[in-house]
Formats: C-alpha cells, sequence, structure tokens
C-alpha cells in the first residue's frame, strides 16, 4: 500500500489535501459561512418534530429497498408534495443527490446517444454520464451559443441526445440560461435535465426553484434536486411526467438497489417541503441578508461584482493561498472552506462563502469586515 503514501504526499504538494473536521471541533463563537442549509430548516421546530414523530412511528430504518418490503406511505406523500413543489405530475425520492445522478442518466442514455453538459456542472453528473456509456460532449459555461453548435452536429449523428446543466451552480454562485436552454431543447428535440440542488427553497413563487421562477415549469423534462441544501434534510428527488417515474423505478439501478431513506429523514423533509410552499417569509429574509451581506463586503473594499445568489465565492487563485486565507479568516472566528482543484478548474481555488439564516446582521457586518482584513493581512488581491 505504499502507493497510497506517495499519491498523498502528492495531494499535500499540490495543496489539495483534505480532512475531516467534525462540527464540534471548530469552537465556540465561530459563524459557520459554508453550510448550504440555507433556510436554516434543520433546526426549524417543525421540520425537527415531524422527523421525531416519524421515527416514533416506523422506526430507524425501512430495513429494504422500497421494491422490497421498504416502501412506506410517507414516501409517496413526500413524492406528491415535491411533484406539487415542482409543478410537475410526478416525483421520485432517491438516496442522495450523487445517486439520483449517477442512477438516472444512465438510465436516460447509453451507448449510441450523447449527453452535452456545461462545462462546471457538479463531478456526480460527470459520473452519471460517465457510467451511461453515452458519448460525452461539454459545452463553455452558461454558453448557449456553443451549446447550439454542438447540438447542431449531433443531429447528424444519430441516437438519443440529452443536455444536463444546473441552475444554480454551487462554486460560482450564477444562474444557468434556462429560457435559452429550454428554446433549444425544443428546437433541436432533445432531452434537457436540471439540476436544482442550489435552488430549491430559495427561489419562485413557492420555492420551486429557478425553473419554477422563470416560467418554464413543464417544459423540463428531468429535473432533480435534494433536500439537503435549502431544505434541510437529507435525500434527493426527480420531479417530470408519470412515465418517467415508472420508467425510472424500473431502469435507475441507484434507486432499484439502495435501501430506503430512514423514515425519520423523509418525515423532516416532508415537513421542510411543506414548509417553503406556504412561508415565502423565509427566502425574503434569505435575500434580504444576501443583499446586506455583499453590500457590506463592497463598503469594505472587495472588488469585483458579487453575482445573483447566496454563494459568494471569493477568488484568490492559489491552493495554497486559499488554505491560508481559509485559516486566517478561522482564527478571525469565521469558519470558511478553501475550494481547490480538482472541484474547480486549475488556477481557481477560491473561499466559497454561503449566507444561511443561522447568520444575523451583525454578524454579517462583522464577518464582512473581517474577511477583506484577512485578505488585506495576507497580501491577497481577493475579488468576486
Amino acid at each position: 500500500m505504499d502507493f497510497l503514501k506517495d499519491r498523498l504526499a502528492e495531494q499535500i504538494a499540490a495543496g489539495r489535501y483534505r480532512q475531516l473536521q467534525p462540527l464540534a471541533e471548530r469552537g465556540a463563537g465561530q459563524l459557520d459561512f459554508s453550510s448550504n442549509d440555507y433556510l436554516a430548516l434543520s433546526v426549524h421546530p417543525e421540520v425537527v418534530a415531524a422527523g421525531q414523530d416519524a421515527l416514533a412511528r416506523y422506526g430507524a430504518g425501512v430495513g429494504a429497498a422500497r421494491l422490497m418490503s421498504g416502501d412506506l406511505l410517507l414516501f409517496h406523500q413526500l413524492e406528491e408534495e415535491v411533484a406539487q413543489l415542482k409543478e410537475c405530475p410526478a416525483a421520485l425520492v432517491f438516496g442522495s443527490g450523487y445517486l439520483a445522478n449517477v442512477g438516472i442518466i444512465p438510465a436516460l442514455v447509453g451507448r449510441g446517444d450523447t449527453v452535452l453538459t456545461d462545462r462546471l456542472d457538479h463531478a456526480s453528473i460527470y459520473d452519471g454520464c460517465r457510467l451511461s456509456g453515452a458519448r460525452l460532449l461539454r459545452f463553455r459555461h452558461n454558453d448557449p451559443a456553443h451549446l447550439e453548435e454542438l447540438l447542431s452536429k449531433c443531429q447528424r449523428g444519430g441516437g438519443r441526445v440529452m443536455v444536463v446543466v444546473e441552475s444554480l451552480y454551487s462554486m460560482d454562485g450564477d444562474i444557468a440560461p434556462l429560457a435559452e436552454l429550454v428554446d433549444l431543447k425544443e428546437r433541436y428535440s432533445c432531452l434537457l435535465m436540471v439540476d436544482e440542488a442550489h435552488a430549491t427553497g430559495l427561489f419562485g413563487r413557492q420555492g420551486g426553484g429557478l425553473v419554477q421562477e422563470k416560467g418554464l415549469a413543464g417544459r423540463v423534462d428531468v429535473v432533480i434536486g435534494t433536500f439537503g441544501k435549502g431544505l434541510g434534510s437529507y435525500g434527493a428527488y426527480v420531479a417530470g411526467s408519470q412515465i418517467l417515474r415508472d420508467y425510472l423505478i424500473n431502469r435507475a439501478r441507484s434507486f432499484i438497489y439502495s435501501t430506503g431513506l430512514p423514515p425519520a429523514v423523509i418525515g423532516a423533509s416532508l415537513a421542510a417541503v411543506r414548509l417553503v410552499r406556504r412561508d415565502s417569509g423565509l427566502r425574503r429574509q434569505l435575500a434580504e441578508n444576501v443583499g446586506f451581506f455583499k453590500e457590506c463586503l463592497l463598503g469594505e473594499g472587495m472588488d469585483g461584482a458579487p453575482g445573483p445568489s447566496q454563494i459568494i465565492p471569493i477568488l484568490v487563485g492559489d491552493s495554497g493561498q486559499a488554505l491560508r486565507l481559509s485559516d486566517e479568516c478561522r482564527r478571525s472566528g469565521l469558519f470558511v472552506t478553501a475550494v481547490r482543484p480538482p472541484t474547480v478548474p486549475v488556477g481557481s481555488a477560491r473561499i466559497r462563502l454561503t449566507i444561511t439564516l443561522h447568520q444575523k446582521r451583525p454578524e454579517l457586518a462583522l464577518a464582512a469586515g473581517q474577511l477583506v482584513s484577512a485578505c488585506r493581512k495576507l497580501g491577497l488581491r481577493a475579488s468576486f
């Protein structure tokens, strides 16, 4: 096993070595700016109570895959609520966002087909594409013109064609040109899959995400997302037509061969979906806090444009410098994470800040000043 030591040494030398750090060891008084629990629903009394109730009623686990004996009415209730949230006829729950992507993509495309992905799509999307055996083509980030150029060539190649994008990109915090992508999908008669992991609960008139906010519900073939970010729980979903749901139950291997999620998780997710559908105040408050924090950063002298979402990358470039900035921030009470290759392209290491309802305005104002001071202390020309 000596080769493992050599490979880890390479990770360390490249500034890419990673370690786990339990939350309890982050220190009292540190503000978490790396969480995806955007609406703080993981600690919302209704969500916690629903999880506890499901645990008491059904036990700690379901004991089998759903196609065996691991199915509960609770799963179906959650799927019906997700379908309504997403304004789709049907939905299906998966064990995680990763399991959704590596199960759905190979179920829909395979050898002889083509899948086109945005260059900044999540790693789980790329893993799903590789598992599918389909030809993989990547288009420039958020560039519909480049996508159309590739689509026009695909028409001559035969086979099924699918485009996969994220609605809100997790490392840059920018938003896909969904209306243009839907137009291309309809013009070229291909499938369109949109990952709404970081948008669900935060955008749209009832928290349905950016597809809903842009008025495109019903025009996207496959919409996926997670319960583990804005909805504060765990697991994932796909929403679309009834026939899509039926097909995936029969063909998505990561669904067929996985034990169903624990009842407490399903109960908590169900409460979270119901909560975001009825309470627009949560996402409104978050949006106001996001705007406030960006104004604070600009007021402290941060360069550039802060972007359109709750995800705020502070670009550093060098992985070692990003780690030093993260360490400096943590010493001042800000828990921030350095994001390095291969998660982001080489030369674009960054601090990725996320704004959540766990943070209060006085804390946000203080954090903005501490972050900019840390950059100056290290001599960094960090910017949005």
